[in-house]
């Protein structure tokens, strides 16, 4: 299991917006052989969890520790995690983080928990993020070295750093 690429997809399910099951569809668009087992339960069940989620990567973002591994926790026993060994392909066995009787929701809840908790266990609860460009509400989880990561995004970075370049601008010239 990639807990860091599922600790990365948690933060990308935080910032999707799901208005339908077509919007679900895109967000899974690199995993299309998911997309024949999708229900309508599943948008609404990966609605709530956004919600419960997005406190978690809020709490990191002010370095309460406490209250991300007490949310995760939490999380876990109400999502619980049945992993089990996939046999598909009999010569590279490995683990998936829910069994075959799993909707595309609890699949995707479990990698997002799965993901974040190991990652909060291998490189600390102050890993994850909110964006700190003003107009963006966006999450992120930082794998720096250095954990130095203040954006989610190229994108809202420059546009901080332009906006920033504008106002020294501006200072400099009154």
């Amino acid at each position: 299991m990639d807990f860091i690429r599922y600790a990365e997809r948690s933060a990308a399910l935080v910032n999707a917006e799901l208005p339908d099951e077509d919007a679900l569809r895109e967000h899974l668009a690199d995993r299309s052989w998911l997309h024949r087992s999708l229900v309508e339960a599943d948008l609404a069940s990966l609605r709530a969890f956004q919600a419960e989620l997005r406190p978690v990567f809020e709490a990191s973002d002010v370095d309460d520790v406490r209250l991300v591994v007490s949310s995760l926790n939490d999380l876990l026993a109400r999502h619980p995690v049945t992993p089990m060994i996939s046999d598909h392909d009999p010569d590279h066995l490995h683990m998936h983080v829910t069994n075959r009787a799993s909707s595309v929701a609890e699949l995707l809840i479990a990698e997002a928990l799965m993901g974040l908790a190991n990652l909060v266990c291998d490189l600390g609860a102050t890993r994850l993020g909110t964006c700190s460009e003003p107009r963006c509400d966006n999450v992120f989880v930082d794998t720096s070295p250095n954990q130095s990561r203040r954006y989610c995004s190229d994108r809202c970075s420059s546009r901080a750093n332009v906006a920033a370049f504008r106002a020294r601008q501006k200072a400099a010239a009154q």
